[in-house]
């Protein structure tokens, strides 16, 4: 049986010895004597255990039975209501939430870790309580106070879950085209009417209320992106006093049958004049539905982390265990017939890849955490707007190359397995199906990266960048004279000069050919998140030098820092190469000559 234990040990280096978060927190008045470590270790503590002990043990019993539909009422898999009611009255589904009305209003970099335990642990469980997290944001951002009152205090405490309704049939990235209609009432209600896709827990019983945030077109609304609006549209409707009322014209058709995440319950919602609230502006929905994005795509990033982590501890148990052939140094376990199988150099390439790949992202996603939390609760607009602008710049990295490489982990955790990655008692094969969803729900990696190329490079003139570049040099710069760093500062320094360069190469090509943008951005993606985790890895080696002589921990550090800048980091040489090699062979093959037959 597959085992997870949250890696806690890791989790406090980077959240108290790299980042120092309790005095990040410390720094933003929106923070003050809201969390101390005491209260953050409390916390990590009960999920960890929550994670081990209720989550992980149902994970695939989820994936063996998943949700069920009948009769547009959806059931959900073995063990998922009981764990939902134990992690929900552990207080945990609330944690980032305003505390005005029931939330715990912790930080994300504290948050960042919860979610972690969850996803790693239970992938398909751990999307209930992040959406109604994402639908918690937007209606506390844009909600009247009304609403707010009415519904977050709920929200929070699990009692209601939420969902987010934005795909339709013909309508994925394309959010302009939807045709879900939403028709006013005299009373300010309107009536909601039209059809979504890949729904995700947008029907279940875990909870007593589903409260849906959907996407819709008042009439005669503008054409495009700028005539969308967004309602809450809840399962039960809820009379004046909170008590439920009559069930609201909201119904599930169907659940999908999926690769991966089979325990969650993909839904296709009709809406059938259902009664709904405008939440925010009229026509300024996508608005709206943005302010929880970058949570949303930071946290899926942290999905693909997640389950990388528990397929690397899996993989490490495995590979300590299982006995094949002997050493190219000479036999080691001398009483046995042949060696455990962590002995072979291709086994540890792809342990160390995992382990170097897991351990920064872990790193940076709590990097790009501390920007949330500075651009939401600092009171210095300088240093609010600086933190913004870093998220926007970075979050398409962390939704794209944290997923890409957490994909390659996985399958490096099941290839560890041999034969027995490929069977589905082992465990390995289903962290493979589960993460593959990460490369492509909330924007797929392809937009992410054109995103990042397109909007957040080019379409600044690099200006977003160049906040990047600082920070980098900054460090770097502050790391003059120290000899015993060198071995990671320097591959470091080479590669965001290289990454500097190629950002104004792309730039400068696209003035002639806009075809440039696109063709560069999934490499550029990754020559940049290289780069980052370089950063992170050179940051995490400072830390980890002075002490390596007395922990195993530091000293385990010190040499995946020296596997990353060894092994991983010269990728962006390739990358970069490719690039360069422009747009034009995309573009030699007429349409029609894609064709085979």
């Amino acid at each position: 049986m597959p085992e997870y234990k949250a890696p806690l040990r890791d989790m406090r280096f980077v959240l108290n010895e790299v980042f120092d978060a309790g005095a990040l927190w410390d720094s933003l008045a929106g923070l003050q004597g809201a969390v101390d470590m005491e209260t953050a270790e409390a916390i990590l503590e009960e999920c960890g255990k929550i994670a081990g002990q209720v989550l992980a043990p149902i994970n695939r019993d989820g994936d063996e039975h998943s949700s069920t539909w009948e009769n547009g009422e959806v059931t959900a898999a073995p063990g998922f209501k009981d764990a939902y009611q134990t992690y929900v009255e552990a207080g945990l589904n609330g944690l980032g939430g305003n505390p005005d009305f029931g939330g715990m209003g912790m930080p994300k970099t504290l948050v960042a870790q919860v979610e972690e335990m969850v996803q790693g642990s239970n992938m398909a469980f751990g999307l209930a309580p992040m959406l109604t997290a994402g639908a918690c944001l937007s209606l506390n951002a844009h909600g009247s106070q009304e609403l707010k009152e009415k519904y977050l205090p709920n929200m929070y405490s699990g009692v209601w879950s939420g969902a987010m309704d934005l795909t339709e049939p013909h309508a994925g990235t394309d959010l302009g085209i939807i045709r879900t209609k939403a028709a006013p009432n005299a009373d300010g209600s309107y009536d909601i009417t039209g059809t979504k896709i890949f729904i995700t827990w947008g029907e279940h019983d875990m909870a007593e209320n589903i409260i849906h945030l959907v996407l819709a077109k008042l009439p005669d609304a503008p054409a495009g992106p700028k005539g969308i609006s967004l309602f809450l549209v809840p399962k039960v409707m809820v009379n004046d006093d909170g008590s439920l009322g009559e069930r609201n014209a909201v119904t599930c058709g169907s659940i999908e049958h999926k690769m991966g995440i089979k325990g969650s319950a993909t839904c296709v919602m009709n809406y059938d004049g259902a009664k709904g609230w405008l939440v925010g502006e009229e026509n300024k929905g996508l608005a709206c539905m943005f302010t929880m994005m970058n949570y949303e795509r930071l946290g899926v990033g942290i999905q693909g982390l997640g389950v990388a982590e528990n397929s690397y501890q899996n993989a490490v148990a495995y590979a300590l265990d299982r006995t094949q052939s002997r050493a190219p140094t000479g036999a080691v376990a001398k009483d046995k017939a042949a060696d455990p199988i962590i002995v072979h150099p291709d086994v540890r390439r792809m342990l160390m890849t995992m382990r170097a790949f897991n351990e920064g992202g872990r790193a940076f996603s709590t990097y790009v955490g501390s920007f949330l939390d500075t651009s939401k609760y600092s009171d210095n607009a300088e240093q609010a707007k600086h933190a913004e602008q870093m998220v926007a710049l970075l979050t398409p990295v962390t939704k794209a190359f944290m997923t890409d490489v957490a994909l390659e982990s996985a399958v490096a955790g099941q290839q560890v397995f041999g034969g027995h990655g490929f069977i589905r008692e082992w465990g390995q094969e289903q962290h493979v199906r589960d993460l593959r969803i990460t490369q492509i729900y909330e924007g797929t990696n392809g937009i992410q990266a054109l995103d990042l190329m397109g909007r957040k490079v080019v379409g600044t003139n690099g200006a977003l960048f160049k906040l990047f570049e600082q920070d980098v040099s900054d460090f770097i710069a502050a790391q003059a004279g120290n000899e015993a760093a060198g071995e990671f500062i320097e591959p470091l320094k080479a590669a965001m000069e290289n990454l500097s360069d190629l950002t104004q190469w792309v730039i400068d090509q696209a003035q002639n050919n806009p075809n440039e943008i696109g063709a560069a951005s999934v490499e550029y993606l990754h020559v940049f998140g290289y780069t980052a985790y370089a950063y992170m890895w050179a940051k995490m080696a400072l830390v980890a030098l002075p002490q390596q002589d007395a922990d195993s921990f530091y000293k385990a550090k010190v040499e995946t820092a020296r596997f990353y800048v060894k092994r991983l980091l010269p990728r962006y040489i390739g990358l970069t190469a490719t690039v360069k090699g422009g747009s034009d062979s995309l573009y030699g093959l007429e349409d029609s000559m894609f064709e085979t037959a």
